[in-house]
């Protein structure tokens, strides 16, 4: 499978090239560069409450991926948890911990989409023109290429990034979201038609795929980041400005330490601990 991505790699690449020195394509590249103006009035700048967002977003996804994985893969669980409210709903310590971490992320998207709207920042995110459409293009191509498109995200996403985070925010998060309801035991059993309506399997058909979407965009983004300018990039995020100097690294390699330390403590023993506080823990 690896020799197969390179494979079609390269191959994705020589075309590119091929098609960026046809006079058609090179005409198409000048009028549509990557990106489109913003509407009058758009902020210029990230705020610092944006990449504080972006970090807790970070921090909770990785460790709701993993215990995401872990629930798919557990066939044997070591604990079960019960709700006191309800003794019906049941379910393993590992999805109790998963859902937990899943309502920490869906407060935190929910405060970003606040601020994002209440801030002006959503013009940065939101398609505003149909043009959004041939510049991605452009920018895809550019990608491709290993031209890449000259971007300054500091006032303005390339089409291509704006319809990328577009569909993470709005679309895939809503997503995983909905069917992750859908397949929890928070699911009211007692609405059959309901039930009938958004099947589990239909659900759990669209949950995982929607998982390595995002696996796949974070690879891709932190990527991109580290590529294009890494020490402006991170501190656009980290340090809110747009300079060029260590400290976004710094705080950077501070923040993978930080998710790195989560990621080892989200064990059995110490999600049990904060799960008998909202039910029963049985250990099998």
């Amino acid at each position: 499978m690896g020799i197969g991505i390179v494979v079609l790699a390269v191959v994705a690449v020589a075309v590119a090239r091929g098609l960026r020195t046809l006079e058609p394509v090179q005409e198409f590249l000048q009028r549509y560069p990557g990106e489109y103006p913003l509407p009058k009035g758009a902020p210029v700048g990230l705020p610092a409450w944006l990449g504080w967002q972006h970090f807790f977003n970070a921090f909770l996804l990785v460790l709701v991926v993993r215990t995401g994985w872990q629930s798919r893969r557990e066939r044997n669980p070591r604990a079960l948890w019960t709700s006191r409210r309800n003794r019906r709903r049941r379910m393993s310590l590992t999805v109790w911990t998963h859902l937990a971490l899943d309502l920490l992320w869906i407060v935190n998207g929910v405060v970003y989409v606040v601020l994002l709207f209440a801030t002006g920042q959503w013009m940065r995110i939101v398609p505003t023109s149909w043009d959004v459409i041939p510049n991605a293009i452009s920018a895809l191509l550019q990608y491709v290429s290993f031209d890449w498109p000259t971007t300054d995200g500091w006032v303005n996403y390339n089409s291509l990034q704006q319809l990328s985070y577009f569909a993470i925010v709005f679309i895939a998060s809503p997503l995983a979201i909905a069917t992750g309801y859908r397949m929890s035991a928070l699911w009211p059993r007692d609405a059959q038609r309901l039930s009938r309506i958004v099947p589990f399997d239909l659900a759990r058909a669209i949950h995982f795929p929607v998982m390595l979407v995002f696996v796949l965009f974070v690879i891709v983004h932190v990527g991109l980041v580290l590529t294009t300018g890494a020490l402006r990039n991170l501190n656009h995020i980290y340090t809110a400005s747009d300079e060029v100097n260590p400290v976004g690294f710094a705080i950077f390699v501070v923040s993978l330490l930080v998710i790195a330390a989560g990621w080892a403590l989200v064990r059995p023993t110490l999600a049990a601990v904060v799960a008998r506080r909202f039910g029963e823990v049985r250990e099998r």
